[in-house]
């Protein structure tokens, strides 16, 4: 993938419903904190949708400067998933990878 000057990270994964708060509180203080304190990093978001059957679907979305700066979150394979000691207490699913796209168009701010 070619360097640009924004890159989206994208990883998605299912948690059980009833562990949409906790997971949340979770990964604020791990992802997001991770995320905050990487140099180049330029955003981060959660996203949850309703599965039914009690699973929640989860993405993350994170923006990034290079990929470089990925790899200084994530380490030197940056399409192998990150992940935390107590992420198999939440998640139902727990994909291996991870999704790079590059930003090609976008406006000044989202929120």
């Amino acid at each position: 993938m070619p360097e640009t000057d924004l890159i989206l990270r994208k990883w998605t994964g299912v948690i059980r419903t009833a562990d949409e708060q906790a997971y949340v509180a979770y990964i604020a203080e791990t992802g997001t904190a991770d995320y905050e304190s990487t140099p180049g990093n330029r955003g981060f978001q959660m996203l949850l949708r309703a599965l039914g059957n009690g699973r929640t679907e989860v993405t993350t979305l994170s923006w990034w400067e290079s990929l470089d700066a990925i790899r200084g979150f994530a380490g030197e394979d940056i399409e192998v998933a990150r992940y935390y000691p107590e992420d198999d207490q939440f998640l139902l699913e727990r994909p291996h990878h991870v999704e790079h796209h590059r930003v090609v168009n976008r406006s000044a701010s989202i929120g």
